[in-house]
């Protein structure tokens, strides 16, 4: 294992008749350690309100009814709802998956009653708990979900905090389905006027559907979530979800669009003893980034080889990013440039989903940083494999000692947010490189 210690190599500088003294390269090579557990956008996205989460986590899944979000017609209550769903305790300081549904089993429906009062059909059922499906064909139906995601565009499209958006809406628990009564759900009209109004509406987040069926299995920007993952995640059937996305020819949607999915409810246990390896497969596969909401932090942790397991399946998720090796100069002049390249490997499945700035920041003995540069790369572009950034910086930083630092910033937060599979000490959500010497200079040195 390489030592994580700079090593400091003499190599001298291409230079002209112009140029200052020799300067020393730095070279770090930053020892291997294992990737965090709560890295944001990625691992667990358990229920806000289902207890005590027992694991790391960085994101909640919230359901929200078309009755809350929408209790009067045209006027939406989202600042009610957050209120309520957003400010729970598990939820606090964590980014948000959300889900819009209209009919959840065994709970009261979610059309809103102006819908109802106003004619449109429902059908009763008894599975699944019971629940009152609507009719999702009715036009007043199919305007009022459109106008609904128009509506939430406006209000989540931008808002940092929003993680990803799954279509739901339609079917039951607004997965896309009322088996066993197939008869009650949508026609393929509707779903095509949904999704299109959902990329209209959110042309900056991830969207996920719930299966490649249909008009979704045709959109080449789309993510998708399974919510019986692993079990029905590629069984072998042709309905399971991954042989759906191939069928569909979806199945590298994953390097452009998120996968996410829900474990099989309760099963955590098993799915993380006896059949862990399926676990790691299915993850592996189907290049899945979250899990949730149901997953096995919901659990109590019953022994240390679940415990193990857990983490090795959120370093397993998404992506992990650690860094192999960092070249810069020991000594930069005031007002001059400072040349840096980086490289390094993500050790997950998928890539990261959003175009987070890549900075570097030159931190003073105060803790504080002196200047922030943006390394003008586009971490979506670091999918499973090796990655090089690259970049020439200018320094605008007083003369002195600094600490070199590396950071991926959380619009939300607004801070460094990402860190990395490496021995490197971090500070604020920094990740310290190196130190670096800043002298004195005139401008063009």
């Amino acid at each position: 294992m390489r030592s994580s210690r700079l090593v400091l190599l003499a190599v001298l500088l291409t230079t002209n008749c112009f140029a200052g003294p020799p300067a020393d390269e730095i070279i770090v090579a930053p020892e291997t350690a294992p990737g965090p557990l709560d890295n944001p956008l990625k691992g667990w996205c358990p229920y806000a309100d289902a207890g005590p989460i027992g694991q790391p986590y960085s994101m909640v899944f919230l359901y929200a009814s078309w009755k809350d979000l929408e209790p009067v017609e045209g006027r939406y209550a989202f600042d009610r709802w957050e209120e309520t769903a957003w400010s729970v305790p598990n939820a606090e300081g964590k980014h948000v998956v959300l889900r819009v549904y209209i009919d959840y089993p065994s709970k009261p429906s979610g059309l809103p009653d102006w819908l109802k009062n106003g004619g449109v059909k429902t059908t009763p059922y008894k599975d699944h708990g019971g629940g009152a499906s609507p009719d999702y064909d009715d036009p007043r139906m199919v305007a009022g979900m459109v106008r609904l995601i128009e509506a939430m565009g406006r209000r989540y499209d931008g808002h940092p905090r929003v993680a990803f958006v799954e279509l739901g809406l339609l079917g039951f628990w607004g997965e896309w389905h009322t088996w066993p009564k197939d008869k009650l759900y949508a026609s393929p009209q509707t779903e095509r006027q949904v999704i299109e109004a959902y990329r209209r509406a959110f042309p900056h987040k991830m969207l996920l559907a719930r299966t490649g069926r249909g008009f979704a299995g045709g959109q080449p920007w789309l993510g998708f979530h399974d919510d019986m993952f692993p079990e029905d995640t590629d069984n072998g059937q042709d309905w399971s979800f991954l042989a759906v996305l191939r069928q569909s020819g979806r199945s590298d949607n994953w390097k452009v669009a998120a996968i996410g999915g829900e474990m099989v409810p309760f099963q955590a246990k098993a799915w993380l003893g006896e059949r862990f390896e399926k676990s790691l497969e299915m993850t592996r596969l189907g290049h899945f980034s979250w899990i949730g909401p149901y997953c096995p932090a919901l659990e109590r942790p019953t022994s240390p080889r679940f415990v193990e397991r857990s983490e090795d399946l959120i370093r397993k998720l998404g992506y992990q990013f650690r860094l192999t090796e960092v070249r810069l100069p020991a000594r930069v002049e005031s007002l001059g440039t400072l040349s840096i390249k980086i490289r390094g490997i993500n050790e997950g499945v998928a890539p990261f989903y959003y175009p987070w700035p890549v900075e570097l920041a030159l931190i003073d003995v105060d803790g504080k940083p002196a200047q922030r540069m943006p390394l003008g790369c586009d971490v979506r572009t670091w999918l499973p494999g090796e990655f090089d950034v690259e970049g020439v910086l200018k320094i605008d930083a007083p003369p002195g000692l600094y600490k070199l630092a590396l950071g991926i910033r959380d619009p939300w937060a607004n801070r460094p947010a990402i860190a990395f599979a490496n021995k490197l000490p971090r500070h604020e959500g920094w990740t310290i490189l190196s130190s670096v010497k800043v002298g004195p200079g005139r401008a063009g040195d």
